[in-house]
């Protein structure tokens, strides 16, 4: 199978697992020993503001203290990911998903977003999505899962609300019109 990295993942309308029904996850890494993605379309009630006081992290003031951080996923839910735009190389543990997307798990980040020296465009989300080699590949086979490319503007310019529906707009699908039932051809 080809790589999904740089893929969204949606989920189809029968899909009733809590962590993942009505989501759009960004697919960050895949390849054969696993998948690791991020949901885009969930945000919590916490703000950046909330994280830099729970991490003593001195905030600049401003409306980035305003944001809300995301709900990236049933794993891994205390640690942070943060979805942007720019290079890896700039930033200490992060990989490069895209040609102008990068995923960073490290501090520095969060203090530059903090002191507003960050990347202009980023969503941080607290947990991600992970699928051990193979089993998304399953969860495809049995229609769990609609797959389009990734879009930086669908994850950075577009509303969380509109994310999933934008996705699904690129297959030229309208996910309200789907059937709940699952079936296979």
């Amino acid at each position: 199978m080809q790589s999904l990295k740089h893929y969204f993942l949606m989920a189809m309308p029968h899909l009733e697992d809590p962590n993942f029904a009505g989501t759009l996850t960004y697919l960050c890494d895949h390849d054969d020993d696993g998948t690791l993605g991020v949901i885009v379309n969930r945000p919590s009630e916490l703000t950046l503001q909330g994280l830099f006081e729970q991490l003593d992290i001195e905030s600049e003031p401003g409306p980035h203290n305003e944001i809300l951080v995301y709900d990236g996923g049933p794993t891994y839910r205390d640690r942070g990911f943060i979805l942007h735009r720019g290079s890896a190389d700039e930033w200490d543990s992060s990989i490069q998903v895209a040609e102008d997307i990068a995923l960073t798990t490290s501090m520095d980040m969060l203090q530059a977003i903090a002191q507003r020296r960050g990347p202009e465009h980023y969503l941080v989300t607290l947990g991600c999505a992970g699928w051990k080699a193979g089993q998304l590949e399953d969860e495809l086979k049995q229609n769990t899962w609609l797959t389009v490319e990734g879009d930086g503007d669908i994850l950075f310019r577009q509303p969380p609300e509109q994310r999933l529906a934008a996705a699904a707009g690129r297959l030229g699908v309208d996910l309200n019109l789907m059937t709940r039932d699952a079936g296979h051809a």
